[in-house]
């Protein structure tokens, strides 16, 4: 579905300069003594930053909601500051390959989230919504940034401890959903909160020609399309699950059945909103898609 990523395409320009601006700002910490880590997202900077504290310095090379890591290219800015940094925190799974081809062949320090997944047998690249694997990509970065800077490698480790520890307050509120509702059926516009619907122990019934599509990035049939929309109509389902940032016809038109069928919709999204953190955005994911399972 080409349409439906026009959003993120036309901030990739914007993204990039973005990066190199915050990689400018960023350029005095290159004399600080402190380590410099380097993230593919915000998503991930904003995770590591809470690790490092005001030990390390973080840049996130993506920070514009409408860029798409998947195409992205590293700009010579963002290529020197990935050789220089001490420690690369990605996504994996092809999902950021920018980070991937920029240190191939290189011996650099990384903390590759997809690698650090729960289950190997889980191929969704989108693992910020996976709380569990987000647990142990923390524990990752504070070890390796002890590594780099023995000196405050407790402080590293403590830091790390107290973000488990709130993440188990959005793991409370899935789990609370996945005991009392279990099996909700849910749609998806695409299998963005793969791991948080699990995590509740909704269903996703998203039929599996539509998401095959979404995922090929190409126009779902017209008769997968009408699946789905059935879906809504015949109230089959709780809830649709509908990511913001990559809306176009089809997707809006599902929004608009959801709305008169009375079926609830829980907006999501793919980067990291502005003005929240890690914790409050899923916090928020998570809140949303319990009181629509309710």
């Amino acid at each position: 579905m080409k349409s439906r990523f026009a959003l993120k395409f036309a901030g990739l320009a914007l993204g990039v300069a973005t990066a190199a601006t915050l990689t400018a700002c960023g350029s005095g910490s290159d004399d600080s003594g402190k380590p410099e880590v380097v993230a593919s997202t915000n998503v991930w900077g904003d995770i590591a930053s809470v690790i490092a504290g005001s030990d390390a310095t973080v840049t996130a090379l993506i920070t514009d909601p409408a860029a798409d890591p998947h195409s992205h290219e590293t700009s010579a800015v963002e290529s020197a500051k990935i050789s220089d940094a001490d420690l690369i925190v990605y996504n994996g799974g092809g999902y950021d390959e920018f980070i991937e081809k920029a240190i191939e062949g290189r011996d650099k320090r990384t903390v590759d989230a997809f690698a650090a997944r729960t289950s190997t047998s889980d191929e969704n690249e989108h693992l910020w919504y996976d709380v569990t694997t987000v647990a142990t990509v923390a524990d990752r970065i504070a070890a390796a940034l002890g590594e780099v800077d023995a000196d405050h490698a407790a402080g590293y480790t403590e830091r790390a401890a107290d973000f488990k520890a709130r993440l188990s307050g959005i793991s409370a509120i899935t789990g609370k959903v996945a005991a009392e509702h279990p099996g909700t059926p849910v749609l998806q516009t695409e299998p963005l909160a793969h791991y948080l619907l699990l995590a509740a122990g909704a269903r996703d019934r998203t039929p599996a020609e539509f998401q095959e599509a979404i995922e090929q990035e190409t126009d779902p049939a017209p008769a997968a399309v009408a699946a789905t929309r059935d879906l809504l109509t015949g109230k089959q389902v709780r809830a649709l699950v509908y990511n913001v940032q990559t809306q176009d016809k089809i997707t809006r038109d599902l929004r608009d059945i959801a709305e008169k069928n009375g079926v609830a919709v829980v907006e999501v999204t793919e980067t990291l909103p502005e003005g929240v953190d890690y914790i409050q955005w899923q916090t928020k994911n998570a809140e949303a898609l319990a009181s629509a399972l309710r």
